[in-house]
């Protein structure tokens, strides 16, 4: 799988004698290939693996009497735009504080013992870890989670703990994750019994843990010296999709940043974006019990306190919200799948469109494992969409290759240069912007007239918000 560009890193087939470790690249991945053969149900637990069991399949047979159902975000009772309302929830996470509610909620009200989630290391190992899952057994810890994590983690170590401590456990995971869980759980009965809920998280793709370090040295904080990130510095005061890092290290003061005053700040654009991301079609975690994401629609999307999107799967979760509406400890309003979609319309068009594009591509000209997505391959597309699918991809593959290099010549410039480059070529192809955009509009435009080209959508369409564009990231 790894040797396919279809690794995650989720940690699902670590074990007998098989560890991840961070690569060149800042990406988790096994030790070694020929090591990762050891765990002999690979084939079966590997969330990109074309012998496992699908989204459909696994979400048919754990939602079975579901409510409604919606071809791109599944199987569902209810979903929601609003967020918690008690206690400081909100406050403290990255968007609207509902992820830790929920997870606080099943422990207070004795549904589980512990809760599986990202945080921060406290004293960050030499290789840059600077988060991890861990399994939290009190409100205190599960609320000291909050915040998003743009950053590699994997789950072996909870998992190994879940196995050996009794009790029930939550998990909280982007989808390729829940899904790993999914796939653990139906060939190990001891997780089928102890894995009771699982809380997904909406997911643009995943970084390596160089998008973070780009960031510090962008601000003057070298390779190794930084000790620890919020990738979304939260102010009520400015629109929630105007992302903010802040950087803490050791040599003095923390350094903030907006986001689209670093290279690689464009999310869309794919800088870091692990190879495995291109082949994944699900965005909304349609195997969790309930998942959660940003709510990318004005009037939610410039509140800076932050508002989440909640689409739920499970009943028994559903009557917890219920009752907490009628308590007033959530805020919460009923809405329809179309909406859902729209609040992440850059990423489902990405997980559609582009991955039957991207799977065409593969087939053609690549020898190695193919994927088995819900999705056929489909090379007709408009030409400039191609070009931008085609864009993100070299990226993604080459933001890493560069910073290396600039990484080992203790070069920053060589990267910068390159990522402003690349950056600019991105934003004409997308966003139709400065001369080459306005050329490529003039191109399309005349192609189109002359009916060389397919039509590519009316220049509203090609002109989304950026920020649709570029925040289609996981709030965890």
């Amino acid at each position: 799988m790894r040797r396919s560009g279809l690794c995650v890193g989720c940690g699902a087939c670590a074990g007998d004698g098989v560890a991840l470790t961070l690569d060149r690249y800042g990406e988790l991945a096994p030790r070694s290939a020929a090591r990762a053969g050891a765990n002999r149900n690979v084939a079966h637990i590997c969330p990109f693996s074309p012998h496992a069991a699908d989204e459909d399949d696994i979400s048919t047979r754990r939602f079975a009497h579901a409510a409604s159902s919606h071809p791109l975000i599944g199987r569902f009772e209810a979903a929601y735009v609003g967020h918690a309302a008690e206690d400081g929830f909100r406050a403290a996470g990255s968007s609207g504080g509902l992820v830790s509610w929920v997870a606080v909620e099943l422990l207070r009200r004795g549904l589980v013992d512990g809760v599986a989630h990202i945080a921060a290391v406290q004293s960050p190992p030499p290789d840059g870890r600077l988060f991890d899952y861990r399994l939290s057994r009190n409100v205190e810890d599960v609320r000291a989670g909050a915040k998003s994590r743009y950053h590699p983690v994997e789950l072996s170590r909870v998992i190994a703990e879940i196995r050996e401590t009794p009790g029930r456990y939550a998990v909280v995971g982007v989808p390729c994750f829940i899904k790993a869980i999914h796939l653990l759980r139906r060939r190990d009965p001891l997780l089928r019994a102890r894995i009771a809920f699982l809380l997904g998280l909406f997911c643009g793709h995943m970084k390596s843990a160089r998008l973070g370090e780009s960031f510090a040295w962008q601000l003057g904080v070298p390779p190794g010296r930084m000790t620890g990130i919020d990738y979304r510095l939260k102010n009520p005061e400015r629109p929630a999709n105007w992302y903010r890092a802040h950087i803490s290290h050791l040599d003095g003061a923390p350094r903030e940043e907006d986001w689209w005053n670093l290279v690689d700040g464009d999310w869309g654009a794919g800088f870091f974006q692990n190879s495995a991301c291109e082949f994944c079609d699900d965005v909304v975690a349609e195997t969790a019990d309930i998942s959660f994401g940003d709510a990318w629609l004005e009037p939610y999307a410039s509140d800076g306190r932050g508002v989440n999107v909640v689409v739920v799967r499970s009943p028994l979760i559903q009557s917890l919200l219920e009752r907490a509406i009628k308590e007033a400890r959530v805020e919460l309003q009923e809405v329809d799948a179309d909406f859902v979609v729209r609040t992440q319309d850059a990423g489902l068009r990405h997980r559609r469109e582009g991955l039957a594009y991207r799977l065409a591509l593969r087939v053609k000209g690549r020898r190695a494992i193919q994927p088995r997505k819900r999705i056929a391959p489909d090379r007709n597309l408009p030409f400039r969409r191609k070009l931008v699918y085609r864009a993100r991809r070299h990226i993604a593959v080459w933001s890493h290759r560069v910073y290396l290099l600039a990484r080992r010549l203790d070069a920053l410039w060589i990267y910068l240069l390159w990522a402003r480059a690349a950056a600019a070529a991105y934003g004409a192809l997308t966003y139709g912007r400065g001369p080459l955009g306005t050329a490529f509009d003039q191109v399309e435009r005349l192609s189109r007239s002359l009916g060389l080209m397919r039509d590519a959508g009316a220049p509203s369409s090609r002109a989304k918000s950026r920020r649709m564009e570029q925040h289609d990231a996981p709030e965890v």
